[in-house]
């Protein structure tokens, strides 16, 4: 394993380190269905603008190692000894993993999944609808619409249930929950691979029916651009669906490529987190140097910097929700700290916590809390969120627009 996952150089970022505030699982699955849509159920209730759930302990790396041992000398799984630990640690974010499905993690973080092209969103009655179809995708050949909804995953009802479920049986995650076993300590396993089928029980309007589609090697579209020209002011809008390998650099493209006068609206709703080098990267996009963060590992300060001549110039508006997560929660917050940007939306996840990978004896992968970061202002994020400078329930892309336009242009 080519070092710690979580290591960043004190007072440098250094381009390609893979420094990571994301739970494995949920960027894996985000990345099978593209995107997240509007699906918030495990965004916690909040009272006062403040998430409800507990901020995540470190868990006893030398515990879960020293009970992944202790399992493989009596020819016992280490895996599922140490996922027993992390279990009762309570700690959400800490999770054992195969090594093949550890490799398929750092794949996603690379832009890369298998899956079949579709993201999907909560509708009404919990029914499971397709938000979006990728181009090229097996969803697409198969004529596959937004607005479709999916009944069965491989005769699985989907209704009622989360939607990273049903996304984790798309992907064809052998580990996906059955009823009754969310609450069982598991390790997790490696999705399908390319070729592999999956069977859909679809509706639209009144007609019902059942497709199989074939699972491809897919790659995500990190970033997105397009330019607004109605009634409000011109501008840039700039979606980050994930920080992925790239996702930075293709910030900074959009962010010059911008006409002069336009503002940017950057939307970083339903963003589940990924790299946090490239998060850093795309602050620098808008910074001219200076404080993004600062985090811990066991107790020792580390400090996360942008790098000098960013676009300090054109009005910027953040859009933000309760899926925005982790690696985009710090980008919000530092924009937000440092007087850059102006958030509009719902309140953030307030996933904040940092996670390093250790090996086990039996080749799987224990992802273990070590510490939590905070924006430049020295605020909290883990089990708190982001609480965007202007709260709104309904149009908030709309509402943004206004904002957007309101700030002037800049230059």
């Amino acid at each position: 394993m080519p070092g710690p996952t979580m290591f960043v150089p004190p007072r440098r970022v250094r381009r390609g380190a893979a420094l990571t505030l994301v739970f494995a699982s949920v960027l894996a699955a985000g990345a099978t269905a593209g995107s997240w849509g509007m699906d918030r159920q495990d965004g916690g209730e909040r009272e006062g603008g403040r998430s409800s759930r507990t901020v995540a302990r470190a868990v006893d790396r030398r515990a879960v190692e020293a009970a992944a041992a202790q399992a493989a000398r009596k020819g016992k799984s280490g895996s599922e000894a140490a996922a027993e630990v992390v279990s009762r640690s309570g700690d959400r974010w800490s999770a054992v993993y195969s090594a093949r499905e550890y490799e398929g993690f750092q794949r996603a973080l690379d832009g890369a999944y298998v899956g079949v092209g579709l993201s999907a969103r909560r509708g009404p009655g919990g029914r499971t609808e397709i938000d979006g179809v990728q181009p090229g995708s097996p969803a697409e050949r198969a004529g596959l619409r937004p607005g479709d909804r999916v009944r069965t995953v491989d005769g699985a009802d989907t209704t009622g249930r989360p939607v990273t479920e049903t996304v984790a049986r798309l992907r064809g995650d052998a580990g996906s929950p059955a009823p009754g076993d969310a609450g069982k300590p598991s390790v997790r396993a490696v999705a399908a691979a390319p070729g592999t089928p999956v069977r859909l029980g679809l509706e639209r309007g009144d007609r019902t029916w059942e497709h199989t589609l074939h699972r491809q090697r897919l790659t995500t579209r990190s970033v997105t651009v397009d330019r607004l020209r109605d009634d409000e002011a011109p501008a840039t809008r700039i979606k980050v669906a994930s920080f992925t390998k790239g996702t930075g650099e293709r910030v900074r493209e959009a962010v010059r490529a911008a006409e002069r006068g336009e503002g940017i609206l950057l939307d970083l709703r339903g963003n589940s987190g990924g790299l946090v080098t490239e998060a850093v990267d795309a602050a620098s996009a808008f910074l001219d140097g200076g404080l993004v963060a600062t985090y811990d590992v066991h107790g020792e300060q580390r400090v996360l910097q942008a790098e000098p001549g960013g676009h300090t110039r054109p009005a910027l508006v953040v859009l933000v929700d309760g899926g925005t997560m982790s690696a985009a929660e710090l980008l919000a917050g530092a924009l937000q700290d440092r007087g850059r940007a102006v958030l509009v939306g719902g309140p953030t996840f307030g996933k904040g916590s940092v996670q390093m990978p250790s090996r086990l004896p039996d080749g799987s992968v224990a992802e273990l809390t070590v510490g939590h970061y905070r924006t430049p202002a020295g605020r909290a994020v883990d089990g708190r969120g982001i609480t965007p400078d202007l709260v709104v329930r309904g149009d908030a892309e709309q509402r943004a627009r206004t904002v957007l336009s309101g700030l002037g242009v800049g230059s």
